[in-house]
């Protein structure tokens, strides 16, 4: 690590974080790959299955059995994890991101890890698309730790981590990148885009060589009179945006109904309702790709896909509700699909067979069910488009999308399903910008490097050598009391006024009439937020930076409020810098 701290230190910014981004998504897809083969060597030989989504293989009472003592084993080991422990998934990653400076703990990533690969063998309704997200976005942040870099480039390592697990895990390296900007960062900047896009690049380039360009979702659909067919895309964006929005209303139902009840129970439940509504429908347990796949390559009966989507949505919104370690995007992919393919088979019926694939209308539901539940529009038309490869179904798409996302937020009042689950948890993601800016900003970048350090008592043949070096503050560091600085200027003035009475008298700067500033010392990787907020902790005007990594040596400089201040400019004039 030493060697590549020098090698990154000699670089600038957006090189470093090119490369760093590279290294990002091949550690993110080394997970991603590690988390899925443990989880289908668990299925395919612990379970038997012969594919591992195939739990319609498995009879009623094994199905009950194996999502009920799923839950319990889960509920029985997070039962002895701290409070903080447990915290995992896409809300924890938003949460770390936006208080914590994207600092994610290697302990809650590994609970995701087990947590989720226990949930998902279980036959939990969940995905592992949120877990792959915790995992890449905690791989992307140990890199960033490991080499001591700025909270703001140790945030973008996340974003590269979660949009490289997107890509891995979709094969839609476009749609990763899109996806992480309007739903984990919930912004577009444009210095990100380069790291994001070249981990994304990665993390697909590695999984499709270790999978042979595997397909996850196998899509041959084609589409006919689609402009006679507007209309049906138009009724289907509304009904799935009413669909996502019941389906956040439940869900958020759920968590907070059952927030207070102990976790062993509420798993072992989760479970249990689970495997109950598994006996008619057992195309709902585990992630459900098979599901989406003979949906798009056959023509399902519609009570069969009645059955799905309402089985599905209730059996998701218990599991994520009731706090299982699971993932709901690859969940609302099946719900999407079985709803698009019902409008389908509902268009084939009254209008006839001259009309666009069943497939057709389950491939853009799939798309507009995720995009309206998690509020994310253009990732959602950014996967139909590398999921298809077909610029034709583009149109329809976006109409659908854009009919149910509008539905969900605007005439049922539901933000994104993440956003929903943070405020339940008594935090507000869409804070002040002021905030948001000061975090995207390094300390660095309002650094103060003109400092001298000084013993207490020096002669004043010191004290003139410290005027010849004209830094702006002198630092004293006593030995008993705090860190303070005061400006040159007031040495400069005392020695003005009091003229040397011989070469060994000395003086006290302690005692000297200036004015002093205490210091606490803050690590130069910190951000300009967490100076204000180490300021206003300690009630101190000003802060010693200390362990400058890329130049070397520490006490490399001081941040003052003042300087705070200065690097955001306020429409308000009354702006305050005390919060």
């Amino acid at each position: 690590m030493k060697q590549l701290r020098e090698l990154l230190a000699g670089l600038d910014s957006l090189p470093r974080l090119a490369i760093l981004g590279l290294l990002t998504g091949i550690l993110t897809a080394v997970v991603i790959i590690l988390f899925r083969e443990l989880t289908e060597l668990s299925q395919n030989n612990v379970l038997g299955l012969s594919d591992p989504d195939n739990y319609e293989q498995l009879d009623s009472l094994t199905r009950v059995f194996l999502a009920t003592g799923g839950g319990l084993l889960l509920g029985i080991v997070f039962h002895f994890l701290t409070h903080s422990a447990r915290s995992t998934g896409v809300v924890h990653v938003m949460e770390r991101l936006l208080f914590h400076q994207g600092r994610l703990p290697l302990k809650n990533a590994l609970v995701q890890f087990f947590g989720a690969l226990t949930s998902i063998v279980s036959g939990h309704s969940v995905g592992r698309e949120g877990p792959g997200i915790h995992l890449g976005a905690a791989s992307g942040s140990q890199l960033g730790s490991i080499l001591n870099l700025s909270s703001n480039d140790i945030r973008t390592l996340v974003a590269c981590g979660a949009a490289a697990s997107i890509a891995a895990g979709f094969n839609t390296p476009l749609a990763g990148v899109i996806f992480v900007m309007e739903v984990i960062m919930m912004e577009y900047t444009i210095n990100r885009f380069t790291p994001i896009i070249l981990a994304a690049v990665s993390a697909t380039i590695l999984t499709r060589l270790y999978y042979s360009n595997e397909v996850i979702i196998a899509v041959d659909v084609s589409s006919a009179n689609l402009i006679a067919e507007m209309a049906m895309f138009t009724f289907m964006g509304l009904a799935i945006g009413v669909l996502a929005a019941g389906f956040i209303k439940l869900l958020l139902f759920i968590s907070q109904m059952t927030a207070d009840w102990t976790i062993w129970i509420r798993y072992t439940l989760a479970g249990l309702l689970c495997g109950l509504l598994a006996i008619p429908t057992p195309q709902i347990m585990g992630i459900g790709y098979d599901t989406i796949t003979s949906i798009l390559a056959s023509d399902p009966e519609a009570i069969v896909l009645l059955a799905i989507v309402s089985f599905k949505l209730v059996a998701t919104a218990c599991a994520v509700g009731l706090g299982l370690p699971g993932g709901l995007i690859g969940p609302t992919l099946v719900i999407g699909a079985a709803a698009g393919g019902l409008t389908g088979v509902a268009v084939e019926m009254f209008m006839g067979s001259n009309m666009s694939d069943i497939g057709f209308y389950a491939i853009i539901g799939m798309v507009t069910m995720m995009g309206a539940t998690l509020q994310a529009p253009l990732a959602a038309l950014m996967a139909l488009l590398e999921l298809t490869a077909n610029p034709s179904i583009i149109l329809p798409g976006m109409l659908a999308v854009i009919t149910a996302n509008l539905t969900c937020s605007e005439l049922f009042k539901q933000e994104s399903i993440f956003v929903m689950l943070m405020r339940h948890r008594g935090l507000d993601p869409m804070h002040d910008p002021f905030v948001r800016a000061l975090q995207n900003k390094s300390i660095s970048n309002i650094l103060e490097h003109r400092i001298q350090f000084s013993e207490p008592v020096i002669t004043y043949p010191e004290a003139n050598a410290l005027i010849e070096v004209q830094p702006k503050f002198i630092i004293i560091k006593p030995q008993q009391g705090h860190i303070m600085m005061f400006p040159l200027v007031d040495l400069i003035t005392w020695m003005n006024e009091h003229e040397s009475p011989d070469q060994e008298a000395v003086i006290n700067l302690l005692e000297l009439p200036a004015e002093r500033i205490d210091l606490v010392e803050i690590p130069d990787n910190a951000s300009v937020y967490d100076a204000l907020e180490m300021m206003n902790q300690e009630d101190v005007d000003a802060l010693l930076v200390t362990e400058k990594v890329w130049q070397g040596g520490a006490g490399s400089g001081v941040v003052t409020r003042e300087a705070v201040r200065n690097s955001y400019r306020f429409d308000k004039p009354n702006a305050k810098f005390e919060t």
